[in-house]
């Protein structure tokens, strides 16, 4: 998973990136402090590997990893290649959502690129940039399903199509808010909007803000209702706690999020919400020699969970032994669960569920 993050200039979105993975990006105050884009591989936080672990005592312990990319702030005019736009905006074509970090709180010493805070306003600034990219891609998509037109009639479905997308569009808003039908989302595969990527709206807000009353706080309230209209998901997150705790200790950090009443970190709710928005899920490896998670997409049979291991594997795909992550705690030991029946032998329809604790038997 490739998780890009954007937002207007002093946002607080290269002080996230910090603390989210300790990369040490440049944070400064003022525009484009971020030219090139900072990339950070995180691991994602995952309680069943460290119970494996216990059982297994591996000799490598793999948890899946994901990547965040820290964008360049946009600016009014990216897509025509304002603030050196074009390259931030193929940056974002290439990741598999957007963490769009909105800021919510006042703060006099540090300077908004308007002048002052408007969460709803700074949205939609990015948002346009990307509608407007997209409208030149939507733009050329008719022009080539008109010509296809004259010699097939079918096309005229794709015609219709992608000109009430382009009004959509025109009228401000996002394609992910568009209601496609299945064909049309079909008919989209091949064209990739950068206003149709999902998206997680990080809403920035000041510490007090953060551990009080959300509902209090105006400029939250106003991406909440975005959120909403354009199907993309919103996280309270405080940039300034992120980054306090960034270097604590697993049970240091436990201690300070129980006394503000958060279970997990920011880290480890975007990634729980970036899994969930693209589908993905893992299936677990456990021995002596390695304790690993593997992510694949909901929906993947296993010889193709098993080629996410090695090619061979799903070449060669024999049959594969499940059992159930908690099935197997509950046991004790792969030998228990293996006495009460609870390892199953499955075949090449199988569905792979998140959870499942899996060896792949294969023969090239």
């Amino acid at each position: 998973m490739k998780l890009g993050m954007v937002g207007l200039p002093n946002v607080g979105k290269s002080t996230l990136f910090n603390a989210l993975t300790n990369a040490g990006a440049e944070s400064a105050n003022y525009p484009f402090c971020t030219i090139e884009p900072n990339v950070g591989i995180v691991s994602v936080p995952d309680e069943r590997l460290d119970k494996l672990a216990e059982m297994y005592h591996p000799e490598k312990f793999t948890p899946a990893t994901l990547e965040f990319v820290d964008i360049a702030g946009l600016v009014k005019g990216a897509s025509k290649g304002e603030g050196l736009g074009n390259k931030f905006l193929s940056n974002i074509r290439e990741v598999d959502a957007v963490v769009h970090v909105v800021r919510c709180f006042n703060d006099d010493n540090i300077i908004h690129v308007e002048g002052s805070i408007g969460a709803a306003r700074d949205i939609e600034t990015i948002n346009l940039e990307l509608i407007f990219s997209d409208l030149e891609i939507i733009e050329r998509r008719i022009d080539r399903a008109k010509k296809a037109l004259k010699g097939d009639k079918s096309a005229q479905s794709e015609v219709d199509f992608f000109e009430a997308l382009k009004a959509h569009l025109e009228s401000g808003k996002s394609a992910r808010s568009y209601d496609y039908t299945d064909e049309e989302r079909a008919m989209l595969k091949d064209t990739p909007l950068l206003s149709n990527k999902p998206v997680i709206y990080a809403a920035n807000l000041s510490e007090t803000d953060f551990k009080g009353d959300l509902n209090s706080n105006k400029e939250y309230l106003d991406v909440v209702k975005i959120a909403e209209e354009e199907h993309a998901e919103v996280l309270p997150i405080c940039a300034q706690i992120e980054a306090e705790i960034a270097d604590m200790s697993d049970e240091d950090k436990a201690m300070f999020l129980s006394d503000i009443n958060l279970e997990s970190s920011g880290l480890a709710r975007i990634i729980k919400t970036g899994y969930r928005m693209l589908g993905l899920i893992s299936f677990l490896t456990a021995g002596t020699p390695e304790v690993r998670a593997w992510t694949i997409t909901n929906g993947t049979k296993a010889p193709q969970a098993a080629g996410k291991i090695h090619t061979d594997f799903e070449k060669g795909f024999i049959r594969a032994e499940i059992v159930s992550f908690d099935d197997l705690i509950n046991c004790g030991s792969m030998a228990a669960a293996k006495e009460k029946g609870l390892v199953r032998l499955e075949g090449k329809d199988y569905v792979m569920q998140d959870g499942d604790v899996t060896l792949f038997r294969f023969n090239v």
